[in-house]
């Protein structure tokens, strides 16, 4: 399994705390299954700025910790760049890494109880600099929540989205799980992520949630998740899903 987002370099947000907590969440993510992972520490949150430059030298030293310690897992230095007005300055300055050699997927994250009213237009100019905009775990942001056509309209105006496999799986409460589910049978989602952060909070679930898919799903859906996984890192072509809104679902009162 390829993942595409994950916290595991070490004392630079909030994942990983050491070298030595980096190395066993690697361990667990190959135990899980995975053999490559994108390394996406927060970069312009409002907490932390990771420049890219610094995590394509911080990548580069956790691969060769890897080695020494053994791990077979492939390292690979993007960014989750909080979605913000300075951003197209950033991508000018060289300074937003993306998901793959061809400069194609930024993974944009959102702040977790608003989508900002210039959403819309930001996205559009990424798509105008040849950038395709990937939201990461929208089902977490209490605004997509509340207002699921915000999410349609981002999608079908040509971005991608991220769920975290841990939502699906339960992990993050029932609210967010059924959200979770709600995104991907809208077709809404386009690839599984771990999100990884420490081992005590956030397992890996990433080959649970495969198993999960594909009994919701039928077979194909997986195969088509992985496929888009490893599209993200190659700078290649996703497959898209019939896309429709998600229908809050109205609670009425007996008399």
């Amino acid at each position: 399994m390829i993942d595409v987002h994950s916290h595991l370099l070490p004392n630079i947000d909030d994942g990983s705390k050491s070298l030595a907590d980096s190395l066993d969440l690697a361990r667990a993510a190959v135990e899980d299954g995975i053999t490559d992972a994108l390394m996406t520490p927060h970069h312009m949150n409002g907490r932390y700025i990771n420049h890219a430059k610094d995590v394509v030298d911080l990548t580069a030293q956790f691969q060769v910790a890897l080695q020494e310690a053994n791990i077979p897992l492939n390292v690979f230095p993007s960014q989750e760049v909080r979605i913000n007005g300075n951003l197209l300055r950033a991508i000018e300055h060289n300074d937003i890494l993306s998901t793959d050699p061809e400069g194609r997927y930024i993974l944009i994250e959102f702040p977790s109880d608003d989508v900002p009213s210039y959403t819309m237009d930001l996205l559009f100019k990424l798509q105008q600099m040849g950038k395709i905009p990937v939201v990461v775990h929208p089902e977490r942001n209490t605004q997509f929540m509340k207002k699921p056509e915000l999410l349609y309209q981002i999608v079908s105006s040509g971005a991608y989205a991220q769920v975290t496999a841990n939502s699906y799986m339960g992990t993050f409460g029932k609210a967010v799980m059924k959200f979770s589910e709600d995104i991907i049978d809208a077709g809404l989602a386009h690839v599984f992520a771990s999100d990884a952060h420490h081992i005590s909070g956030r397992q890996y679930q990433m080959a649970a949630a495969f198993e999960k898919l594909g009994k919701k799903s039928g077979d194909q859906m997986p195969v088509l998740f992985e496929k888009n996984a490893k599209a993200l890192m190659n700078g290649n072509k996703l497959v898209r899903f019939e896309e429709s809104k998600i229908h809050k679902k109205k609670l009425f009162s007996a008399y």
